[in-house]
């Protein structure tokens, strides 16, 4: 695979890779009658014992940490007959078991990764084969193996590991035992650590006598692939529910939530983490980091590069971000429904990032390396994600003297929707209490320690407002729990505090459930109960850590409350859009107000495009009334102005004349577009031909231009673009797909459209493919 690199440098690597080793000298040493032979290291003695021909002649002050070794031989003894237990031992051949159907790949849950290479997870045991060129004699022979992993191994750093044969095998190190010896063949049962380094590994074995000969060893052809191992309690990952493993590292396909906390809407994602050379792309990501190979044992290490390497904003990882709304140079954000297209493109053009991707487009790529590498995830969408821009640990909202926002102050946002990741591990870098999930997130946003990546941050860190604790909790905790502040500018330029939502952000944060298709609600594990005790002492305790510690004030009396509410799912691209917005009067006086109303078009980062209606409404309530005032937005007034996503920002804002209380609020909303409709035609079965009708409905009075249809179904098809031209304004369009089925089982068929004018249309129709009749 382009990633490979078993490379043992030699004499002349001195002075250019650090920890190369000069040329091993053979010394002549004569000792004199009388002086003290120098005494050998502990380990010297024990790798002398576990293989005594590889430690003949050799200089006692030679490093045995790098992996280089100059061997001198005896010239042939002239031949003379000798039995077949007399001969030098040697390898013929290493079988290392690996077929998919076979015990090593079944019991290591690794059978369903594509190829035949042997992919093992770590802290489990594992068999190979051996054949000899005679059979083996436990007395007066020596064998041990070699696994060897990156560019210059070394055994101290665990990336050069020396697996002894032993009789009994305990846990917790690298040992192999014959479990059958049968003529010519043997048999070997190996175990590894749970911490081993993960990545790939080269395979040599070593085979000696007692008699002195010197030692020879045989390469494997095949390399082994070394994962985390969820299954195995003494993995840092180990994830104790059968069914979650299940979902969270098995299950390549899964959902991904966008749009508003009122209009939540559901895409189906292929991961495909087990699907031809996407292990090959994984294991590439980790390679093209600064991280050595020795940081692959620990799963933070491993997650903090996956953050970095998904998007290429300083390091040309995988993705390029792009939120300007032209894509023309490449692939629309919401046209993507696979990681499988964006990792292959990636590893066969030797790491090219690829364009574009906005935020669940880096989380679906990001649970499928996580997922394929053994670590436990998921993608969560936050709606109403709070972008802190100033560590304040507030979402700051600035305002003129006429309580018009003040765009150039306006840096922090609110996303209708955000995308990251959840992992699971153990932290032993942190206090006890804050292992289990973590929040990662790829998304290019803010730099950590230099680089554009988040996490993992501790939910249960999270949770509780301990933002100390790293990594990038105080980030995370903003996004779903910052209160927002809003802010009036006075005739001196001075800022005064007029206003603050305590539950503004952080609302229904999602996930696909464990074993179905239904949306999970996590918002509980991220924090308390909006308003609870608990939940506000966590946003004091945060507060204290962030760069504005004073910001609360006394809480204010308000007796008026303005709240904006839509009808059913919320308006429909091609139609006007309709809101309500209810005021209510809590006070038994009556009240008058000036509603400044200014609906914007904003990008799904709560970037606001521009202005698009303003309108002051006039208000006048009777003591203890409701009322409700219908506001509209004509279709001819935004045809034209969207962006991706079709989202909308409502603005209200104003002041009760009797009280002075002031009133604001904000509200995104989207303009809802159609699904693909997939219709599945035909018995699916493995090898027999079947066919699907898409059918897509215009709902636009006016043309769309260029449309591209995106198909893929792992285990149905390959991802594929139809191209199929304009369509005209409420017209429909049927694409009628013929596929060979490849795989048995439950299988997804997406579908996207991709077009300047209207985004995030797809669909996915279930198919049970059956097995050859």
């Amino acid at each position: 695979m382009p990633s490979e690199r078993l490379t043992v440098r030699g004499a002349s690597d001195v002075g250019r890779f650090p920890g190369a080793a000069p040329p091993t000298m053979v010394e002549l040493t004569i000792q004199k009658e009388g002086e003290k032979k120098q005494d050998e290291g502990a380990c010297r003695r024990w790798f002398k014992k576990m293989c005594p021909c590889c430690c003949k002649r050799q200089n006692t002050s030679t490093s045995y940490d790098i992996t280089d070794k100059v061997e001198v031989t005896k010239p042939p003894a002239p031949e003379t007959r000798v039995n077949s237990l007399e001969m030098k031992l040697s390898v013929r051949s290493v079988d290392l078991l690996s077929s998919k159907t076979g015990r090593n790949r079944q019991e290591h849950h690794t059978d369903v990764y594509h190829g035949d290479e042997l992919i093992i997870r770590r802290g489990q045991t594992f068999q190979i084969e051996l054949e000899l060129n005679r059979p083996f004699n436990a007395v007066t022979d020596k064998l041990h193996l070699d696994l060897k992993t990156g560019p210059l191994p070394m055994v101290s750093k665990g990336t050069h590991v020396i697996i002894p044969l032993v009789d009994h095998l305990e846990d917790e190190r690298w040992e192999a035992k014959i479990v059958l010896d049968n003529g010519n063949r043997v048999k070997l049962s190996v175990n590894s650590p749970a911490n081993a380094v993960i990545g790939l590994y080269g395979l040599s074995v070593t085979t000696c006598t007692l008699r002195g000969e010197a030692a020879t060893t045989h390469n494997s052809s095949k390399n082994i692939i070394m994962l985390f191992n969820p299954w195995c309690e003494e993995d840092t990952v180990f994830l104790d529910d059968e069914e979650e493993r299940k979902e969270y590292v098995l299950n390549d396909t899964g959902r991904i939530y966008y749009g508003t906390e009122k209009q939540i809407g559901a895409r189906t994602w292929n991961f495909g983490q087990f699907h031809e050379r996407i292990l090959d792309a994984c294991l590439f990501i980790l390679e093209k980091s600064d991280m050595p190979p020795s940081g692959r044992r620990d799963p933070v290490n491993v997650v903090r590069v996956v953050s970095a390497l998904i998007n290429a904003q300083d390091d040309f990882g995988v993705l390029v971000g792009n939120w300007s709304g032209n894509y023309s140079d490449g692939v629309s954000p919401a046209a993507w429904s696979s990681s499988v297209e964006i990792l292959r493109k990636y590893h066969s053009s030797d790491g090219t990032p690829v364009s574009y991707g906005q935020c669940w487009v880096f989380s679906g790529v990001t649970t499928t390396v996580l997922r394929c590498l053994g670590i436990p995830a998921r993608s969560v969408t936050n709606f109403q994600s709070a972008h802190d821009t100033d560590v304040s640990l507030t979402t700051d909202v600035y305002f003129n003297e006429d309580m018009e926002p003040i765009d150039y102050l306006n840096s922090d946002s609110v996303w209708n929707f955000h995308v990251w990741n959840d992992c699971w591990m153990a932290r032993p870098d942190l206090p006890p209490g804050n292992g289990g999930w973590q929040a990662v997130d790829s998304t290019p946003q803010e730099t950590s320690q230099g680089t554009f990546r988040c996490g993992p941050a501790s939910v249960n860190a999270i949770r509780s407002g301990q933002v100390y604790l790293k990594h990038d909790t105080p980030f995370v905790f903003a996004e779903v729990n910052s209160d927002k502040i809003y802010w009036q500018r006075s005739l001196d330029g001075t800022f005064s505090q007029i206003h603050s939502e305590k539950k503004a952000v952080g609302h229904c944060i999602s996930t696909k459930a464990v074993g179905s298709e239904e949306r999970a609600d996590i918002t509980h594990l991220y924090k308390h109960q909006e308003g609870s005790e608990e939940e506000r002492i966590a946003v004091e305790t945060a507060s204290r850590f962030g760069s504005k510690p004073e910001v609360y004030s006394a809480p204010m009396a308000e007796d008026v409350g303005v709240e904006v509410k839509m009808e059913g799912e919320g308006p429909r691209m091609g139609t006007d859009a309709k809101l309500s917005i209810l005021v209510k009067n809590l006070s038994s006086q009556p009240r008058r107000a000036t509603l400044h109303s200014q609906a914007a078009v904003m990008y799904y980062t709560g970037v606001l495009k521009g202005t698009i209606k303003k309108d002051q409404i006039p208000v006048e309530l009777l003591p203890n009334e409701e009322k409700t005032i219908e506001w509209v937005l004509p279709y001819q007034q935004y045809q034209n102005q969207l962006v991706d996503q079709a989202a909308l920002m409502l603005t209200l804002s104003g002041r009760v004349s009797e009280t002075q209380q002031v009133l604001a609020s904000q509200t995104s909303f989207r303009l809802r577009t159609p699904d693909l409709n997939i219709t599945p035609l035909g018995e699916a079965v493995v090898g027999k031909e079947m066919a699907a009708k898409i059918t897509f409905t215009n709902p636009l009075p006016r043309t769309l231009k260029s449309v591209v249809f995106r198909v893929e179904g792992l285990g149905l098809q390959k991802g594929h673009e139809v191209v199929v031209g304009d369509v005209g304004g409420h017209s429909t369009v049927t694409l009628t797909e013929h596929f060979i089925p490849t795989q048995p089982g439950p299988r997804k068929l997406v579908a996207s459209l991709d077009c300047k004018q209207l985004s995030q249309v797809h669909g996915v129709a279930d198919i049970v493919v059956l097995s050859q009749l």
